[in-house]
C-alpha cells in the first residue's frame, strides 16, 4: 500500500478542515460529518478550537482509500499561526492547498503559496464551493494560473471525468521534452505527469463542494493516482516538525520517520530515550512498538529537541520564514511573574516564534507575536493550561536594522594571557535575506579551528543594530583575515573579538550615514461599501501606504462592497480593523498579511524616540581590548581600525 504524508494548508473560511472531514468521511474513517461551526469537526478538538470555530494547532488524521494510506495533517487557516502551518512543511510529501471558487486567491494564499515554493513541496489544490450562486470554474482556474502557476491544470471536468481532454496538452506545455512527445501521440504518459507533479511544474486541480461532498472522491482518487511514494535510506533518520504537550503536561516530540526504523526505547538525544511512540488519529492515539520510514508519530521522553532539528542522519531544516512583527509586555496582575516566565516558557517551548525574553533590570516578561487573535489565544491558554490570569501592554513594533553600503568590522580581545584579533566584510543583501555567514580567510593567516570559532559565534546570538537596537538582518557578514596567538588564544576570545567586530562595522556605517532602519509591512485587502471608498483611500494615504485602482463592480449599488488592495506600515495599521468596523457600520472588512520589511516611513522619528545609545549598551560593545605594559586597556571603537595588528581595508 502507497503510504503518503500531506497537510492541507489554506486561508481561513476557505473550507480546510471541512475538506478533512469530507475526506476522513468517504474513506470510512468517520461514521458520520463533524461540522467546524457545530463544534464537532474531529480535527478541531481542542476547546479553544471549538470555541472560537478556527483551527489554532495541527493536527494527525489517518485514512486508507483504495491502495493509498494516507497520513493527513491538518494546519491552523489564520495567518496569526502562519507558524505552526510552517512547521509542517518540511515533513510533507505532498500538500493540498484549499481554495475558495467564490474568494479566489486572497492574501494569505499567496503567502502559503511562497511557504509551499521555499520548501518545494509537490501541491494539489482542491477548489471548494464550486456550488455558490455566480462561480465560474473557468474564471477562477483563469485566476490561479495568473496568480499562483500557469501549471494549475483541471484533473476533473464538469461531468467528474478523468482529466478533461484539452488539459493534456497544457500539461504537456509545461515541459519542452514533453511536449514534443504530445504532439507526436496526442497524449501524456501517466509516469510522466506524475514526474511533473512531484517536480512542482503541474498542480492538479480538482473542484467541489466539501460541505456537500461533491468531487471529493475525484480529489482522493486523484491522490491514490497521481502521487509517487518517498524511497528512504535504510539508516535511521527523523525530522521533528512540533513540540506539544498533551492533557497531562507530557511533552510530545512530533516527529517524521525519514530513513530506517525507529523501535520503541530508542536513545535519540543525548541520553534520552523515545519512552512512547504514539500514533495520533485526532485527539486519540494508540502506542506501537516501532515506527517505519514515512510514518509519523509523536514521541515521549525527550527534552531537548525544537521544531527543524534533524535526527540520526537527517540534516537539519530549513531556517523560518514566518517571523512575528508585534512585540508586547506582559501584565501579570495578581500572579507571580516568574510563574508566568514558567508558562510562557512552556509555550515558547511548542512555537519558537514567541521569543519570549525576561529583563531582569526591568523585572518584566516581553513576547514576540503575529496579531491581536493570537494574542487572545495566548491569555486564553495561560488562563486554561496554567490558570494565569494575565494581560499585555500595549504592543509595539518589531524593528529590523540592515547596512546600505559594504564595510569592515575589526574586534581586538587582549586582556593580559588572552589574544584575538577579527576583521569582517558587512555587505548589504536584498531585502528578505536575512543573515549569512562566510569565510574568506586563508587557513596561513588564521587556521581552521579559529576560523570555526569566528563562524559559530557569529551564529550564536542575536546581533542588535546600532540605531534603535534592534535585530540587524539582510547581511552578508565575511570573515576576511584576524589574529591568533599560538600561547595566549582560548575559544572565548574569539567570542569577544567576533562580536565587537559586528557592532564596530555597524558604528562605522552609522558614522557614514548607511545604517538602515526597518519597519514590518502589510499587504491588505479592504472592502468597504461603495460609498465609504473616498474616505479609505484617503485613510490609507494618511497611513503612508499604496494601494492599486480599486475593484468597483460595474452597476452596483452603494451598499456593494469594493475591494481596495495595497501596501501600508504595521505601525500605522494597528486598530485600523476596528475602524472600519466602524464607519462602515459592520458592513466592512480588514485583512492584513505581512509583506516582509522595508525602510522605515519614520525612520528619524523612531531613532528619537528609541534614545538608544549603542556605546552604553555594555553586553554589546563596539569597543576593543588592547594590552600594554602587562595590563588591557579599553579602546573607543573609532580608534580601533589604526591599532589593529593586522592590516584593514578600507571601503
Amino acid at each position: 500500500m502507497k503510504q503518503i504524508v500531506t497537510g492541507i494548508v489554506a486561508h481561513v473560511d476557505a473550507g480546510k478542515t471541512t475538506l478533512s472531514e469530507a475526506m476522513l468521511y468517504r474513506a470510512g474513517a468517520l461514521r458520520k460529518l463533524g461540522r467546524v461551526d457545530k463544534g464537532d469537526a474531529f480535527l478541531d478538538p481542542d476547546e479553544l478550537e471549538k470555541k472560537r470555530g478556527i483551527t489554532i494547532f495541527s493536527h494527525q488524521a489517518n485514512l486508507k482509500y483504495n491502495d493509498l494510506e494516507l497520513t493527513l495533517l491538518d494546519t491552523p487557516g489564520h495567518v496569526d499561526f502562519a507558524s505552526q502551518t510552517e512547521q509542517v512543511m518540511s515533513v510533507l510529501d505532498y500538500a493540498i492547498l484549499v481554495i475558495s471558487a467564490t474568494d479566489g486567491v486572497q492574501g494569505y494564499t499567496r503567502t502559503l503559496w511562497h511557504l509551499l515554493e521555499y520548501y518545494q513541496v509537490p501541491t494539489f489544490i482542491f477548489i471548494n464551493k464550486i456550488d455558490a450562486i455566480g462561480v465560474d470554474q473557468k474564471q477562477v482556474l483563469t485566476q490561479l494560473q495568473a496568480q499562483l502557476s500557469e501549471g494549475c491544470i483541471a484533473f476533473n471536468g464538469q461531468d467528474d471525468e478523468d482529466i478533461p481532454e484539452a488539459s493534456y496538452e497544457e500539461i504537456a506545455m509545461q515541459d519542452d521534452g514533453l511536449l514534443e512527445q504530445f504532439l507526436d501521440s496526442g497524449t501524456v504518459e501517466p509516469d510522466e505527469i506524475k514526474k511533473l507533479i512531484k517536480q512542482r511544474q503541474v498542480f492538479p486541480c480538482y473542484f467541489g463542494s466539501a460541505l456537500k461532498v461533491t468531487g471529493v472522491d475525484d480529489f482522493l482518487n486523484g491522490l491514490e493516482q497521481w502521487t509517487i511514494e518517498t524511497n528512504y535510506p535504510s539508516d535511521f533518520a527523523a525530522k521533528v516538525f512540533k513540540i506539544s504537550h498533551d492533557e497531562k503536561g507530557e511533552r510530545l516530540t512530533w516527529i517524521r520517520v525519514t530513513g530506517g526504523i525507529l523501535p520503541n526505547k530508542t536513545v535519540l538525544v543525548k541520553d534520552q530515550k523515545a519512552n512512547q511512540l504514539r500514533i495520533y488519529d485526532g485527539a486519540k492515539y494508540t502506542t506501537v512498538p516501532e515506527v517505519g520510514a514515512g510514518g509519523v508519530c509523536a514521541v515521549t521522553g525527550l527534552v531537548d529537541t525544537y521544531p527543524g532539528q534533524g535526527l540520526g542522519i537527517a540534516k537539519e531544516g530549513l531556517k523560518p520564514t514566518i517571523q512575528p512583527v508585534l512585540n508586547y509586555a506582559l501584565d501579570p496582575k495578581d500572579n507571580d511573574i516568574h510563574n508566568c516566565l514558567t508558562a510562557l516558557r512552556e509555550l515558547e517551548d511548542e512555537d519558537p516564534q514567541l521569543h519570549v525574553s525576561w529583563s531582569n533590570h526591568l523585572q518584566e516578561i516581553r513576547i514576540q507575536i503575529m496579531g491581536e487573535v493570537q494574542l487572545e489565544i495566548l491569555q486564553q491558554l495561560l488562563l486554561k493550561r496554567f490558570n494565569l490570569d494575565v494581560s499585555f501592554g500595549e504592543g509595539s513594533i518589531l524593528y529590523k536594522e540592515t547596512i546600505t553600503k559594504p564595510v569592515e568590522g575589526v574586534g581586538h580581545f587582549e586582556p593580559l594571557r588572552h589574544y584575538s584579533e577579527v576583521h569582517l566584510l558587512m555587505e548589504p543583501l536584498p531585502v528578505g535575506s536575512g543573515l549569512v555567514f562566510d569565510s574568506d580567510c586563508s587557513l596561513d593567516v588564521l587556521p581552521s579551528n579559529w576560523q570555526h570559532q569566528v563562524l559559530t559565534n557569529l551564529q550564536s546570538k542575536e546581533h542588535l543594530g546600532v540605531l534603535t537596537g534592534s535585530p540587524i538582518t539582510d547581511m552578508k557578514l565575511t570573515l576576511i583575515n584576524g589574529r591568533a596567538s599560538n600561547v595566549h588564544s582560548v575559544g572565548g576570545d574569539f567570542r569577544e573579538a567576533t562580536w565587537r567586530a559586528v557592532r564596530q562595522g555597524l558604528m562605522m556605517s552609522k558614522q557614514a550615514n548607511d545604517c538602515q532602519l526597518l519597519e514590518p509591512w502589510y499587504r491588505f485587502r479592504l472592502e468597504v461599501t461603495q460609498d465609504q471608498v473616498g474616505r479609505a483611500m484617503n485613510d490609507i494615504q494618511k497611513m503612508n501606504g499604496s494601494f492599486d485602482a480599486p475593484n468597483i463592480m460595474p452597476n452596483q449599488t452603494e451598499l456593494a462592497l469594493t475591494t481596495i488592495t495595497g501596501v501600508a506600515p504595521v505601525s500605522e495599521m494597528q486598530g485600523y480593523a476596528q475602524m472600519v468596523n466602524s464607519y462602515t457600520h459592520g458592513q466592512g472588512q480588514l485583512e492584513c498579511v505581512v509583506d516582509g520589511y522595508r525602510p522605515c516611513h519614520n525612520a528619524d522619528e523612531v531613532i528619537a524616540a528609541s534614545d538608544y545609545d549603542p556605546v552604553s549598551d555594555l553586553e554589546n560593545t563596539p569597543d576593543s581590548v588592547f594590552c600594554a605594559h602587562g595590563a588591557g586597556y579599553p579602546v573607543p571603537w573609532d580608534q580601533v581600525p589604526q591599532m589593529a595588528h593586522v592590516g584593514y581595508l578600507k571601503m
